[in-house]
C-alpha cells in the first residue's frame, strides 16, 4: 500500500544482486521530517541537540540541490514541492506529530537514487582490466549466497559486496588489495577485514572525508559505508544482528580455512548453510492478526515487517542474555512462490522465522538467571517489570541476595529451558498464544521416549551399578590372578544407547527389600563389561585353549560375587551374567596373547584372517568405547544426536547393515569437523546435519577420517589415504561390489576393518543415502514450514515397505520389548502368504503376584539376552542362506522386510527334469514356519526376477 506523498516500494525481503545497496528498494526518511514526506528542507530533517546528524543531512541536501539545478532553495525541486503539498493537506490533522518521527530510510533511498552512476563509475574503475578481482568477487557472491540468512534484505547483497571490494582497493581503505594477490587470497583477506577490522567502528567511506568527521553519527549506526558523495551511508538497510551474523561467518570461514586449507573448498563454496542446519534451535511465530502488528502508525520509516522482526529480537534478547550467542529474526512478507498475478493479499501471512543459536551448553542450559540486587532498586524495577510474576527474590548459597527467574524441569528436559524462556517473553510482551508459536527443538523427541518420559535419566543408575561391581571385581582374592582394569563397553555407558536398560526388580541382590511391581520384563537386557586379568606367563598357548581358561576364571567370579555379596549370577557356555543393583552385566575377558597369536598367524600364512579374535574385538570396542567416552566429555549434546540417528536407522530397517559404532563414528566427524558450521549444540540440528552427511558424502572416492583426539599427523593421514587407494582398487573391476563401501578411519583401525569391513556394501549404502536424502530435505521443510498434509513429524522415522519384495509382519505383543514399538506397521498391498497365531511359550511380561511362588522362581524365569526377533534372523538364515536379503529393526520394529538376492533360473537342465522350479510362496510360506508363534503374516509384493 502507498500511502499519499509517498514514494512506491519493492517488497524489501526478496533477495536481489542488483544495483541496490540493499536487496529489495525500502523507502527510508532522514529523522526528524515528517511521515509519509519528501523532505527538502534542510532544518526540518533532525531533531533539536543532534548537531552532527544536522550537519550530515543538511551537507546531503544542498549539494543534493547544487546537483540537480536547485540553487539550494529554488522552487524546482520536487522533495519541495512534494513536502509543500503534504503539508497543505495534513498540516491541521497530525501537526502534533509533525516533527516526531524520524525518517532515514526515506532519504537514504532517494540518495541510493540519485548517486547511483557516480557509485557505479567508482565500482567499474576498481575491476577494469583486472580479472583476478572479478574471480574473487564470484568467489565472495557464492560464498555469501550460500548463506541464506546473509543474503537478505537486512544483510549482504552483490552490490554491498562489490562496493566493499572496491573500497579494499582503494586509498581510503589502505589498498589492502593489490593486484600481485590471487582470487583465494583476496577472499581470505576480504573476509579478514569483514571478521577483525576495527575500521567498522570508524566507518568506511569510498573517498577520503577530509575535515568532516561524522564520529558522533558512526556510534549509533552498526554498519556505515559512505558512498562517493559522502553523505549516503550505502549499507543503511544492514542490521545489527545482520552484521554481528556475517562477522561470525566470516570468522568461522577463515578458521575453516587454517584447519582444512585446500580441502576446505566444498565447506565453503558448496555446502549450503541454511537456516535450518545453521541454527540450534529454531521457532516459527504465526503473526497473521496479531493487534502488535498492525497497531503501529502507517506512515513508519520501517514497514511494519521489518519493525516486529526488530521487536521480536530485541525481546529475545533481553531474555535469552547470555544463553544465546546470536539471533536473527526474518519475516519475509513475500510468499516464496508468489507470483505477480496473485496480488497482494497474502502478502504477510508467511510465519516468522527466529533462529538462536546458543552459546554453551552449561550456561544456556542453566535453571536459575541471576538479576540484579534488590538495593539498585531502578535496575530491581526493570527486572520485575520485564518477567513479571516470574520474577523472584531469592538468597544464594554464597549469601547473595537478587532478583531471579527460575526455570525448573527435569535433567532431560534441560534443552527445553530456552523453549519456555522464549515461550514466556513473547506471550507476556508480544500478546502471543502459544499455539502462534511452534519450536523445533522438541519436535523429535517423542521417538526417544517412554512413557512420556526419557529414560536417558537411567544413565545415572547404570553408572552407579557399574561402580558399584567394580569395586566388588577388585576387591576379589580368591582368583588366582587378581582384576587389573574393569572397563564398560556397552552403548548405555557412553550415552549413546537409544533406550538405556531401566533397574529389573529381580537383577539386585538377596539383601535387596524392594517391593516388586505386579508384572515384569520377561527379557533382560546385559551390559557388557571387559576385565583385564594381571599378567602370567603360564597361560596356555592354543586359542582354543585361552578361550577355556577364560571362562574356568568367569565361573570363579561369578562365584565369589555370589558367595560374598549374594549377587546373583548366570552362566552359559559362552557368557557369564552378574545380577546387581537391579542391571545385569555380561563379563567378558581381555587376553593380549590372543592379540598376538593373531598377528602371528597372519604374518606366517600371509592372508589376513576372515574372522577378528575375540580379543582383538574386545580390545577394538575398549578402544571405541574409551574414545566415545571422552568425546561426549566434550560435547553433552553428542548423546541426545546419536541416539536419534541409531533411531532412524533402526526404524528404516537398516540395523543389519550399519553397526552402532560406525553410526557414532559418523556422528562423531560432525563434531569433530563442523564445518562451515560450528558443532551443533541442539539434537535436531545435529540429527539433521547427520542425515546431510550421510546422503552427501563421496563415499566411494574419499574416506571419513575420524580425529577424535585431534592427533592425527601428516604421515597418519598418508597411510589413511594410502589404505583407502589400496582398498578401492577393485572399484574398476567391480564397481558395485566394492569391500568397506564405507570406509571410516580412526586411529585404533586405520584401515577400517572393525565396523564396515563387509556391511555395508556399495548397493546398501546407496539405499541408506537416498533414504537420508529424503528424511533431510523432509527435516527440513518441517523446520522451515512446519508439516503439511500427511507429512508430519512422525513421517522421519516412517519407512515405506513398499520398497521391499516381501515383509514378514511379527505379533506386537511377542516382541521382547514391545513399548520400543514406533510405528505398529501395516501393509495395504501385495499378496497375503500366510498367516500365524501368537505363541503361547513367550510373554514379554510375567507376573509376580499370585502366579508365581517366590522371587527365586521368577529369577529362574528370566530370560537373559533374549530377543525372539534375533532368534528368528538366525534361523532363517541358515535355512535361507543365499535366497534373499533381510532388513529389521533391531530397537523394536514389528516389522522384516526380505529382498531377493538370487534370480530364478527359467532353464532346467536336461538331466534334472524332475527338479521343480522354486515356488516364491513357497519359500514364504516356509519363512512363516520357521518363525511360527513370532510371525503374523508374510506378504509378498514383488516376485522375484527370473534370469537366463
Amino acid at each position: 500500500m502507498v500511502t499519499k506523498g509517498e514514494k512506491p516500494r519493492a517488497d524489501a525481503s526478496s533477495e536481489s544482486d542488483g544495483s541496490r545497496s540493499g536487496s529489495g528498494h525500502e523507502v527510508g526518511r532522514f529523522p526528524g521530517s515528517p511521515a509519509g514526506v519528501e523532505e527538502g528542507s534542510p532544518k526540518r530533517c533532525v531533531s533539536e541537540g543532534s548537531l552532527d546528524a544536522e550537519d550530515l543531512e543538511i551537507g546531503a541536501l544542498s549539494e543534493i540541490d547544487q546537483k540537480r539545478g536547485g540553487g539550494g532553495g529554488g522552487a524546482r525541486s520536487p522533495i519541495r514541492e512534494s513536502r509543500a503539498f503534504w503539508m497543505a493537506e495534513k498540516e491541521m490533522e497530525y501537526r502534533v506529530d509533525l516533527f516526531q518521527q524520524a525518517t532515514p530510510k526515506y532519504n537514504s533511498s532517494i540518495l541510493e537514487d540519485m548517486f547511483l552512476e557516480e557509485n557505479a563509475g567508482i565500482i567499474k574503475k576498481a575491476f577494469q582490466d583486472w580479472k583476478t578481482l572479478e574471480e574473487a568477487l564470484i568467489l565472495l557472491k557464492v560464498w555469501a549466497r550460500q548463506r541464506s540468512s546473509l543474503f537478505t534484505h537486512d544483510c549482504l547483497n552483490g552490490y554491498l559486496i562489490c562496493i566493499l571490494v572496491a573500497f579494499l582497493t582503494g586509498e581510503t581503505g589502505g589498498n589492502i588489495i593489490n593486484k600481485s594477490m590471487s582470487a583465494l587470497q583476496i577472499f581470505r583477506v576480504t573476509l579478514k577485514f569483514i571478521a577483525t577490522s576495527n575500521t567498522w567502528e570508524k566507518g568506511l567511506a569510498l573517498r577520503p572525508m577530509g575535515k568532516h568527521r561524522y564520529d558522533s553519527v558512526f556510534a549509533i549506526i552498526c554498519c556505515c559505508h559512505l558512498d562517493v558523495s559522502g553523505h549516503l551511508n550505502l549499507a543503511f538497510r544492514m542490521t545489527r544482528a545482520a552484521f554481528v551474523e556475517l562477522q561470525d561467518e566470516a570468522a568461522r570461514t577463515l578458521n575453516c580455512i587454517d584447519k582444512c586449507g585446500d580441502a576446505g573448498f566444498e565447506e565453503i563454496f558448496i555446502n549450503k548453510v541454511d537456516f535450518a542446519s545453521k541454527f540450534d534451535s529454531c521457532l516459527r511465530i504465526n503473526l497473521e492478526g496479531n493487534s502488535k502488528v498492525f497497531a503501529s502508525d502507517f506512515c513508519l520509516d520501517d514497514e511494519c515487517w521489518r519493525v516486529c522482526e526488530k521487536d521480536v529480537h530485541s525481546l529475545l534478547q533481553q531474555g535469552l542474555t547470555d544463553r544465546a550467542k546470536l539471533i536473527r529474526a526474518i519475516w519475509r512478507n513475500m510468499p516464496s512462490e508468489w507470483r505477480i498475478d496473485d496480488g497482494f493479499s497474502n502478502f504477510g501471512n508467511e510465519q516468522m522465522l527466529v533462529g538462536i543459536s546458543i552459546s554453551s551448553q552449561d550456561t544456556s542450559f542453566r535453571v536459575v538467571d541471576v538479576g540484579p540486587n534488590p538495593e539498585n532498586k531502578e535496575e530491581a524495577i526493570k527486572f520485575r517489570k520485564f518477567w513479571g510474576e516470574k520474577a523472584e527474590l531469592r538468597r544464594f548459597k554464597d549469601g547473595t541476595i537478587a532478583e531471579s527467574t527460575v526455570w525448573d524441569c527435569e535433567p532431560w528436559e534441560r534443552h527445553l529451558i530456552i523453549k519456555r524462556i522464549t515461550e514466556y517473553v513473547l506471550s507476556r510482551h508480544f500478546l502471543l498464544l502459544k499455539e502462534h508459536m511452534v519450536h523445533t527443538v522438541d519436535q523429535l523427541d517423542f521417538s526417544l521416549h517412554l512413557g512420556g518420559k526419557d529414560p536417558v535419566f537411567y544413565s545415572g543408575l547404570i553408572l552407579g551399578a557399574f561402580d558399584v561391581l567394580s569395586k566388588r571385581l577388585w576387591l576379589l582374592d580368591e582368583i588366582p590372578l587378581k582384576v587389573s582394569s574393569v572397563q564398560p563397553l556397552d552403548p548405555a555407558f557412553r550415552h549413546t544407547s537409544v533406550f538405556p536398560p531401566e533397574p529389573h526388580p529381580l537383577a539386585f541382590e538377596k539383601s535387596s527389600n524392594k517391593r516388586p511391581p505386579n508384572f515384569v520384563a520377561t527379557c533382560l537386557q546385559p551390559l557388557e563389561v571387559m576385565i583385564q586379568l594381571e599378567g602370567s606367563g603360564n597361560w596356555p598357548m592354543d586359542h582354543v585353549a585361552i578361550e577355556k581358561t577364560k571362562s574356568a576364571f568367569l565361573l570363579k567370579i561369578a562365584e565369589s560375587l555370589q558367595d560374598r555379596w549374594g549377587m546373583f549370577c548366570t552362566a552359559t557356555e559362552d557368557e557369564v551374567n552378574v545380577h546387581t543393583s537391579g542391571y545385569s552385566f555380561s563379563l567378558k575377558i581381555l587376553h593380549e596373547r590372543g592379540l598376538s597369536m593373531l598377528k602371528n598367524q597372519a604374518s606366517t600364512d600371509g592372508k589376513p584372517r576372515t574372522t577378528p579374535s575375540i580379543d582383538k574385538e574386545l580390545f577394538l570396542r575398549s578402544q571405541h568405547s574409551s574414545m566415545i567416552n571422552g568425546l561426549h566429555g566434550r560435547y553433552p549434546i553428542y548423546g541426545p544426536v546419536v541416539r536419534l540417528a541409531k533411531r532412524w536407522v533402526s526404524a528404516h530397517l537398516f540395523s543389519l547393515f550399519l553397526a552402532e559404532e560406525a553410526i557414532e563414528l559418523v556422528v562423531a566427524y560432525l563434531f569433530l569437523k563442523p564445518f562451515p558450521f560450528n558443532a551443533p549444540c541442539s539434537r535436531i540440528t545435529g540429527f539433521l546435519r547427520f542425515l546431510r552427511l550421510l546422503s552427501n558424502f563421496d563415499w566411494t572416492f574419499s574416506p571419513l577420517i575420524v580425529d577424535i583426539n585431534n592427533d592425527f599427523t601428516a604421515k597418519d593421514e598418508k597411510e589413511i589415504n594410502e589404505n583407502f587407494l589400496l582398498n578401492r582398487k577393485s572399484y574398476e573391476e567391480n564397481p558395485d561390489d566394492i569391500e568397506r563401501a564405507m570406509f571410516l578411519a580412526t586411529s585404533y583401525d586405520k584401515t577400517s576393518e572393525a565396523w564396515t569391513k563387509y556391511s555395508p556394501n556399495k548397493l546398501v549404502l546407496k539405499r541408506i543415502a537416498a533414504y537420508a536424502r529424503s528424511s533431510a530435505d523432509l527435516l527440513t521443510n518441517l523446520i522451515l514450514q512446519g508439516p503439511s498434509g500427511p507429512y508430519t513429524w512422525e513421517c522421519v522415522f516412517r519407512t515405506p515397505l513398499n520398497n521391499y519384495d516381501a515383509v514378514v509382519l511379527l505379533h506386537r505383543d511377542k516382541l521382547s520389548r514391545p513399548r520400543h514399538l514406533l510405528f505398529p506397521a501395516e501393509v495395504q498391498s501385495g499378496k497375503l502368504v500366510i498367516c500365524g497365531k501368537p505363541s503361547k511359550a513367550f510373554n514379554p511380561y510375567m507376573p509376580l503376584r499370585g502366579a508365581v511362588k517366590s522371587l527365586e522362581d521368577a529369577r529362574d524365569k528370566l530370560l537373559v539376552n533374549f530377543d525372539p526377533t534375533t532368534c528368528f534372523l538366525e534361523d532363517l538364515k541358515k535355512e535361507f542362506p543365499d535366497m534373499f536379503k533381510m532388513w529389521y529393526d533391531s530397537v523394536g520394529g514389528d516389522a522384516i522386510g526380505l529382498t531377493w538376492e538370487k534370480r530364478i533360473s527359467k532353464k532346467r537342465n536336461r538331466d534334472e527334469e524332475d527338479e521343480m522350479r522354486i515356488d516364491p510362496l513357497e519359500i514364504l510360506k516356509q519363512v512363516g514356519e520357521v518363525g511360527k508363534g513370532l510371525v503374523k503374516s508374510v506378504h509378498l509384493l514383488k516376485a522375484p526376477r527370473v534370469g537366463r
